[in-house]
């Protein structure tokens, strides 16, 4: 039995900002919760780690 795994694409139906939440969430089976909620910690120390990664992700992974 062969699984094909899609590639990794920001969701458009599982969207509060951009969709990249959701997109991972879809990627590995995980409810977005978990992501919205790792990119809502690495807000804390300052801001710049969560939003950082948040925008590179946004530029990089295609739209669904």
């Amino acid at each position: 039995m062969t699984s094909q795994r899609q590639a990794l694409r920001r969701s458009r139906r599982d969207r509060v900002v951009a969709g990249v939440c959701g997109g991972l969430g879809e990627f590995f089976g995980v409810s977005a919760f978990w992501f919205r909620l790792a990119f809502l910690i690495a807000l804390i120390p300052g801001g710049v780690p969560g939003i950082l990664v948040y925008l590179i992700m946004v530029l990089i992974v295609p739209n669904e």
